[in-house]
């Protein structure tokens, strides 16, 4: 039994003072914000995107940040990312797995090669993000947190978003994760998603911008409204720091009860 004289500070687990996280995805929407929360947590971030002058920025706002571009679409790209991040940082503690891409369109209108392109940004990007890091971090023998950023479609579809390569890759992800997490535990190396219901970003504005369908959308959704940014704020604080130490493989939904 735990000593009642022990304190209790639920709060200190959250801290990554000196740890280096990676974000990619970053230049706008969910990844420039949990970059900023990774910050706020006291990790040395690294964002990364294609658009380089906005990662750019986006360090230059942070109290530790660093800006390295990168085209997750590009073979190779992930991996030397974190090459890249250990080469100036001298290590790697946290992955988030942000960057992504859609395509909105019924399934027979959707070309192989464009679905090809959305499973590879998904799905396959991120299995090559996660393989580098997690050989640096079985290397440095601190073990480390990988966040995957899934979706709530991986857990269930809507009518209102035909995105039938979209759904795949994320679904993929997740059970990615549930693998991956397996494999590696033994390393310390924990592997979780993220799966956020409707969010305001660049991928969702064509829902969330519009009136009807956004209204269409809340309705079916028991809290009734779409989430609010800092609402994944305490979901990655917590998948990417010591506060969930004893979790992994697992999957947390954020979306107002949208997958019920």
């Amino acid at each position: 039994m735990d000593d009642p004289t022990d304190a209790v500070d639920p709060l200190a687990p959250f801290r990554l003072d000196g740890t280096i996280a990676v974000v990619t995805g970053a230049s706008s929407g969910i990844g420039s914000r949990l970059a900023r929360v990774l910050d706020r947590l006291g990790a040395t971030v690294v964002v990364s995107a294609r658009r380089t002058d906005r990662i750019a920025a986006l360090a230059g706002s942070l109290e530790r940040g660093d800006a390295i571009p990168c085209d997750v679409s590009e073979q190779g790209a992930s991996a030397a990312l974190v090459d890249a991040t250990v080469e100036r940082h001298g290590r790697v503690d946290v992955v988030v797995a942000n960057a992504g891409i859609t395509e909105t369109v019924p399934a027979l209108r959707e070309g192989v090669d464009r679905f090809a392109e959305v499973v590879h940004v998904d799905l396959v990007a991120p299995f090559e993000l996660a393989q580098a890091a997690a050989r640096h971090m079985r290397e440095a023998g601190r073990g480390g947190s990988i966040v995957n950023v899934a979706s709530a479609a991986a857990i269930r579809s809507t009518p209102l978003l035909p995105q039938a390569s979209y759904t795949a890759a994320k679904t993929g992800l997740v059970g990615l994760t549930r693998e991956l997490a397996l494999q590696w535990a033994r390393y310390g190396v924990r592997v979780n998603a993220l799966c956020p219901g409707m969010f305001p970003s660049e991928m969702t504005a064509e829902v969330v911008d519009s009136d009807e369908l956004r209204a269409t959308f809340e309705a079916a959704v028991p809290l009734r409204r779409i989430g609010l940014p800092h609402e994944l704020d305490a979901a990655v604080a917590y998948l990417a720091s010591p506060a969930s130490s004893y979790m992994t493989g697992q999957a947390l939904v954020v979306d107002g009860g949208g997958t019920l």
